[in-house]
């Protein structure tokens, strides 16, 4: 995939990244459903397939769960020195990129996480910050399964793999209820998979 970025595209790619770094209550991939709206349908700066396989990608392998926002940068910085056929060429775009939404996706809610933190250290008998933290719980739970949803919905399985719903449903409620190591919840899954079970 080429595409071309004009300067004001990569300020554009900033902009959004600072403005969704302030809404990633419960983690970076809360916002992936508005990355996805603005990288895939709106600017097609990346596929669907590039924008599912970076967050895969970035899930699997050890580290912050916040490496899939390098991913997609590096994939539209990629994909602005002319994809994957302009080789060794298209690096320093693509680096530019994952500077670019790292910076993004980092510095604001940093920021705001250090002084909202010793703020509410200071202050946490206060009636109004106890409210706070337990209605973000509802918030923070509806934009993981709004992430869930896409990513699924990406795959083409929204609606068809009931297993696999299921299967996730009696995960979470045991991870709820009982004290079952999540290894032993990940290792099943990962047999029921390997089975063709789901």
């Amino acid at each position: 995939m080429s595409i071309n970025l004009a300067f004001t595209d990569w300020l554009a790619l900033l902009a959004h990244f600072l403005s969704l770094s302030l809404l990633a209550v419960g983690g970076a991939i809360t916002t992936a459903p508005d990355m996805h709206r603005y990288l895939v349908t709106e600017q097609h700066w990346l596929s669907d397939p590039q924008f599912s396989s970076s967050i895969a990608l970035a899930q699997a392998a050890p580290g912050p769960n916040v490496l899939f926002i390098a991913l997609f940068g590096w994939n539209v910085g990629l994909n602005a020195g002319g994809g994957t056929a302009a080789g060794m060429a298209a690096w320093p775009l693509a680096a530019l990129g994952v500077l670019i939404a790292m910076i993004g996706i980092l510095v604001p809610s940093t920021t705001l996480t250090f002084a909202a933190t010793r703020w509410s250290h200071q202050n946490r008998e206060l009636r109004a910050v106890r409210a706070f933290k337990q209605g973000m719980a509802p918030i923070v739970i509806a934009l993981l399964i709004a992430t869930g949803w896409l990513l699924v919905a990406n795959l083409g399985q929204a609606g068809k793999s009931w297993p696999l719903g299921l299967l996730t449903a009696v995960t979470a409620l045991l991870v709820w209820r009982t004290r079952i190591h999540m290894l032993w919840l990940l290792g099943t899954g990962g047999l029921l998979g390997w089975f063709g079970l789901v």
